[in-house]
């Protein structure tokens, strides 16, 4: 049983494991993403929402995937060429995860049954966010069509941040 998302690791789009107790202390916002979807212009607002709230302890974690009508078919080092070319994301990025089934990666075993969503737990689609305060616990899951703007005014109207 996983009693915590800082006692995870994950894969880096580099090939490089991270544990994810780094980012004690921070409130993060993790982001299942790809790079051929409708909601892929979101990628700069979240950038953006990143670089305004960094100093203040803010993270974006964006995990590829490529279980929702094969959006996000790339390799590791075309996903993190397509994101800094055509949208300058300087967020850690991550190697593709599976967001749903049998091999679900398990921090979003935890993220789904922490915050289940409307009906049932699964990922609908890409750009699901999953805000997380600095103490580690889901404070809140985000539809793929809700912009990054929307998010920042929910941090600073809730102080989200430290």
């Amino acid at each position: 049983m996983i009693k915590s998302l800082y006692d995870l690791t994950a894969i880096s789009l580099q090939g490089q494991p991270v544990d994810l107790s780094r980012f004690k202390g921070k409130t993060l916002l993790i982001v299942n993403t790809a790079s051929k979807c409708g909601f892929t212009p979101q990628f700069a607002g979240l950038e953006d929402l990143y670089k305004k709230h960094k100093g203040n302890g803010l993270v974006i974690l964006g995990f590829p995937c490529n279980q929702f009508a094969d959006q996000e078919p790339g390799d590791e080092k075309s996903i993190a060429e397509g994101c800094v070319l055509n949208y300058g994301v300087t967020f850690p990025m991550f190697s593709k995860i599976n967001v749903n089934g049998p091999n679900t990666h398990p921090l979003y075993v935890l993220l789904k049954d922490a915050l289940p969503g409307f009906g049932k737990s699964d990922i609908k689609w890409n750009f699901t966010k999953f805000l997380i305060n600095k103490h580690g616990k889901p404070v809140k899951r985000f539809s793929p069509s809700t912009k990054p703007e929307k998010i920042e005014r929910y941090i600073i109207k809730n102080k989200i941040l430290s």
